[in-house]
């Protein structure tokens, strides 16, 4: 079975494909844990630079891809190179890219087309009928959740008879490793250890992370919260909310932007992943922390309760709920439900890794394959001789 997995996403810095293989995980991962599982993939990624790699099993290619068809050249390049990787299946990240999608289907007719959510919200209601146009063209779609398909059936953008699969953006590469010894090397401490990833944003909701983790901290005093953050909207706000509560301002450490490989550190040494959002398309850092066997505390919505198996995994709770945030905390400090990292990291295995990833993945496209096979033919009926018995 032929793969292309495509992706219209031009990087804004323009940066070299080497670069962005290194940069951009999953277009790596995504490609990899279906080659694992046992399908050729083609990765044909938007790029201002024209290029072909091949690495361990995967061919990228990099090139300026079309926004339409009044785009000739670069239509024909891709027409060219599809002709060349003849695919029976293509796998489209983003459901942001309606022009394009048609366009593909113009070119490969016969193959069926999956797109794949990478936290897309339905269209403005100018922007429907170009988005319908390109659903009636596209026989699956990919969430993390299948909940999260009904906005885009209610908004007319998807057919109701398409095709949904529950399958998770990306996997991780991350490993557990010994708490004790990740604490030491990362200067981190607290009984529990706390760690937050994300951005400092309305949808992550630190504020009421503060603020569950300030109700918690009364019962629990050794509790120390380590945060890791790049965009930093709200950090004004959350330095004033520390500064105002001795709790939090003992037990509270901001750390900024680290390193990818300290991250896996943090949540090797954390008794505890931390996570207020709102609204994830899927979640890498939760997948991350999964990954490292680190237990997660994370809200209660489609994408996070698909990632922990409904809280088989973990501890949920309700968003912006400061109140719900302690009595999960306390429950996983006191031990109900609480999971060895051994148990976190055998349910990564089972439904996250890169193995489950592909399996989960080269499943959608036989399924794909099977729902655009012509009806098999009705066997030609001769027509009976007179006089015949």
């Amino acid at each position: 079975m032929r793969i292309a997995q495509i992706g219209f996403y031009r990087d804004a810095a323009d940066r070299a494909p080497e670069e962005l293989l290194s940069a951009w995980p999953t277009l790596v991962d995504v490609a990899q844990s279906v080659t694992t599982a046992g399908a050729h993939v083609s990765v044909i990624q938007s790029s201002g630079h024209s290029r072909h790699i091949r690495r361990d099993g995967v061919d990228y290619h990099f090139l300026p891809l079309p926004r339409s068809r009044r785009q000739l050249p670069a239509r024909q390049a891709l027409a060219t190179l599809m002709a060349e990787i003849a695919p029976d299946v293509l796998h489209v990240h983003g459901l942001g890219f309606p022009r394009e999608v048609r366009l593909m289907a113009q070119l490969l007719p016969g193959a069926p087309i999956l797109l794949q959510d990478h936290a897309s919200r339905p269209p403005r209601w100018w922007r429907r009928s170009a988005w319908g146009r390109c659903g009636r063209a596209v026989a699956g779609v990919a969430f993390c959740s299948r909940q999260q398909a009904q906005p885009f059936i209610e908004a007319g953008v998807l057919e109701p008879d398409t095709a949904v699969y529950e399958i998770p953006e990306s996997t991780s590469r991350f490993q557990p490793g010994d708490a004790a010894a990740a604490r030491a090397a990362a200067r981190v401490s607290g009984e529990p250890l706390l760690l937050w990833v994300g951005h400092l944003d309305p949808n992550k909701d630190p504020l009421t992370v503060l603020e569950g983790v300030a109700l918690a901290a009364r019962v629990l005093p050794g509790l120390e919260l380590w945060c890791c953050f790049g965009n930093t909207e709200l950090l004004r706000r959350m330095r004033r909310r520390i500064r105002s509560d001795p709790l939090l301002e003992s037990r509270t450490h901001l750390l900024g932007r680290v390193s990818h490989s300290r991250v896996e550190q943090l949540m090797r040494a954390a008794d505890a992943y931390v996570s207020g959002s709102h609204r994830e398309g899927s979640g890498y850092a939760l997948i991350e922390a999964l990954a490292c066997g680190l237990a997660p505390v994370v809200t209660n919505i489609p994408s996070f309760r698909a990632l922990t198996g409904a809280g088989a995994v973990g501890q949920l709770w309700q968003p912006g709920d400061p109140a719900s945030l302690c009595s999960a905390l306390l429950a996983m400090a006191r031990g109900r439900g609480a999971q060895t990292r051994a148990a976190v990291r055998a349910h990564f295995e089972r439904e996250l890794s890169h193995e489950a990833l592909g399996r989960k993945l080269v499943a959608a496209y036989e399924d794909l394959l099977r729902r655009s096979a012509p009806p098999a033919s009705e066997p030609h009926l001769m027509p009976r001789r007179r006089g015949a018995a």
